[in-house]
């Protein structure tokens, strides 16, 4: 149900920036609504790779991705943000001293002042073309990310892909599965050299079956429930294949989607900022994370935490003009909650 909400700070992005922007926010008392075009928060975190860990994250030497979005939701959940799910920022418009956004579920969101984590833009995966594809990713036969690892306990399982995710997978799952499959359309991988050498060994000890070089050709069964994959050679010979899943890692098309189109001062498929404010082209609308550039960038999930405080400093001028901030550290005035208006 499409909704009408004002707010102090108009996130977009669910992912690990926006999210700690929110708790940012919070702690300089001002209110978030965070739109994300999953359906649920974490943004590639949560949808590609949640059980996969991340070792450059301050005082956790391992921490998996799903478990690290969970902590920055439990982080930000003092300060009760609104969150929008599952729809796409449409339209940005400046009303006097607010910003209206527009969603593509119809929702009109008013903000003081808007902070852009939208990582690399919408994405998506791409898919493969096969006839009655759609079916089979109704049915949950046809994946392109592994969300839980025991959801393959005990199935056949086909990888497809020659990259980190399809190869790490591969490793991952032949622990669980009962047959696992890899296919491949050459003997040479995108991948972490000592991945792609267990996986290798993994294949000689009989516990990953190796399709090379096979390319995918087919899907077999009742339309939605897997049977068969169909692979195929570039001459022409073909070979089926047992399969309770298959698992397509071609990698993601990311676009910026509306977002080109509002004016912002871009790079490519990236937006510039003030790296003082965070602030983009736009006045009041500020840019973190894997979409935000500027001279000496780094591409690191905690560069995006760095860059969430710097935000929410700068947007406070915009949401309580005239008011002075004065900076304290959290162990001296530790959580407050936001008030309820």
């Amino acid at each position: 149900m499409a909704a009408r909400i004002e707010t102090d700070v108009a996130v977009i992005g669910a992912g690990p920036a926006g999210l700690f922007a929110v708790f940012e926010c919070g702690m300089l008392k001002m209110r978030c609504t965070v739109i994300d075009t999953l359906d649920a928060i974490g943004g590639q975190c949560t949808a590609l790779y949640p059980e996969k860990p991340i070792f450059d994250i301050p005082a956790f030497p391992r921490i998996p991705a799903g478990e690290l979005i969970d902590r920055l939701e439990e982080q930000a959940r003092p300060f009760t943000p609104t969150y929008l799910l599952g729809r796409r920022v449409e339209s940005l418009v400046r009303e006097g001293e607010h910003l209206v956004l527009g969603t593509s579920a119809g929702d009109t969101v008013v903000a003081r002042a808007v902070i852009l984590a939208a990582g690399a833009g919408a994405f998506g995966p791409n898919r493969p073309p096969l006839a009655g594809l759609e079916g089979y990713e109704a049915g949950g036969a046809v994946r392109y990310f592994v969300a839980r690892r025991e959801d393959f306990r005990g199935k056949r399982v086909v990888i497809a892909g020659g990259g980190d995710s399809a190869v790490d997978w591969a490793l991952s799952l032949k622990q669980v599965a009962a047959k696992v499959t890899f296919v491949h359309r050459r003997p040479k991988f995108r991948a972490a050299p000592e991945s792609v050498s267990q996986m290798e060994e993994a294949a000689a000890r009989g516990e990953i079956e190796m399709a090379i070089p096979y390319q995918l050709h087919g899907l077999k069964g009742d339309g939605r429930t897997l049977t068969h994959v169909t692979l195929a050679t570039l001459k022409g010979e073909e070979r089926d294949v047992e399969a309770d899943h298959l698992l397509a890692f071609f990698g993601l098309a990311m676009e910026l989607g509306p977002i080109a189109e509002w004016g912002l001062g871009l790079e490519k498929t990236h937006v510039a900022v003030n790296p003082a404010t965070m602030e983009t082209s736009i006045p009041g609308v500020h840019a973190i994370g894997d979409i935000a550039t500027y001279p000496g960038k780094l591409k690191l999930i905690l560069q995006g935490f760095a860059e969430a405080a710097v935000a929410a400093h700068a947007a406070h001028g915009r949401v309580f003009p005239g008011e002075a901030l004065h900076f304290e550290y959290s162990t001296s005035k530790g959580v407050a909650a936001v008030p309820a208006e």
